[in-house]
């Protein structure tokens, strides 16, 4: 066999491994809504919710509430992820990426800003104010975004295949925003309309594609595992020792309600939640190297239809049909994406 027969099928090989990482990940990123939805109705939170209604009003005790739950799903992904690189032995590759913080783990410090204030915190706020189906549905339109970003960026191909993709998800992103509050101003509920749900849904949107165009970069030079770990480690900071404390000086009750959290169903459910939230994040990164971020992020965007039937199966919960039709165009967009000739993903980036 020649040199170029041999290249050709390392690179399907490759390109096999990354669609597999990817499909992993939709499938635990849609497990992780069913602890998402339920953690807001156990204690402390929902009694947290509740105590912080009567003083500050119901959209500051959810906002607030939401901050504790993030901060809590950070701290579980993080010890997750710290068993999982013990396992793999790889706690000297974790040191030997943060000490080289300018070259490499600036990216993944940088990504758990987007990652964590932004899309996860946004993805609780969607789950609180309007539900887990919509949250999961609402972040859908992330790879328009990642796949956009990394084009620009750093010159990641995007073939006319994968840019009708991204047309058909935007359209499904307007039938899932547009739609569901048409659906509620026509029925006279424009002074209920929950916006700071929707904008929740937007930010999951948004910082999971920035995230991914911004991990992509770390990984040309790191190991996911380990970027991965540093991604979250930035956000376990984030929470734990700036905004958490900021709110506790302000006046709500943050430590006295997150003592209460070690419970036995609590913690139960909030490893559950870093179990699917972290291994969903492990098949993430692992698929950006080997089939680009565009197109990790559309085959994980698969996740929202895993989501809505997990959710139903277990909370018999059935989205609105705008929802149900917008999710639909955007899981047939990804599917576009990811059903290109494989010779389009020999080369990931422009020359």
């Amino acid at each position: 066999m020649d040199l170029k027969a041999l290249k050709k099928q390392e690179s399907k090989r490759k390109i096999s491994k990354g669609y597999m990482w990817a499909f992993f990940c939709a499938l635990f990123w849609g497990l992780w809504y069913l602890p998402g939805t339920a953690i807001w109705v156990l204690n402390p939170f929902d009694e947290m919710s509740s105590a912080i209604a009567k003083t500050s009003g119901d959209n500051v005790s959810l906002v607030v509430t939401a901050v504790l739950i993030t901060a809590f799903n950070a701290l579980a992904v993080m010890l997750a992820l710290m068993i999982w690189n013990g396992v793999l032995g790889k706690y000297g590759e974790l040191v030997r990426t943060l000490k080289e913080f300018k070259p490499c783990s600036k990216w993944f410090f940088l990504a758990s800003i987007f990652g964590g204030p932004m899309a996860v915190f946004g993805s609780f706020i969607a789950m609180g104010f309007i539900g887990g189906a919509f949250s999961a549905v609402a972040g859908l339109l992330y790879p328009v975004i990642g796949s956009i970003i990394a084009y620009y960026w750093y010159g990641e191909k995007i073939s006319k295949r994968a840019a009708i993709g991204i047309g058909v998800i935007v359209l499904g992103g307007i039938s899932i925003y547009g739609g569901g509050l048409l659906t509620e101003l026509s029925s006279g509920n424009a002074g209920n309309v929950q916006w700071i749900g929707y904008l929740g849904g937007l930010m999951a949107a948004a910082g999971w594609g920035i995230e991914g165009a911004i991990a992509g970069k770390g990984l040309d030079i790191a190991e996911p595992d380990a970027g991965l770990t540093l991604r979250f480690l930035g956000e376990t900071i984030i929470w734990w020792v700036i905004a958490i404390p900021i709110l506790a000086i302000i006046g709500f009750p943050m430590y006295s309600f997150a003592i209460q959290a070690f419970e036995p169903l609590t913690l139960l459910i909030l490893v559950f939640a870093g179990i699917t939230f972290g291994y969903c994040y492990v098949t993430w990164y692992k698929s950006f190297p080997l089939i680009g971020v565009g197109r990790g992020q559309g085959i994980g965007n698969l996740y929202g239809f895993c989501a809505v039937i997990f959710i139903f199966l277990f909370f018999g919960d059935v989205p609105a049909w705008t929802i149900l039709v917008g999710g639909t165009l955007c899981i047939l967009g990804s599917f576009i994406m990811f059903t290109e000739d494989a010779s389009a993903l020999e080369t990931l980036r422009g020359e």
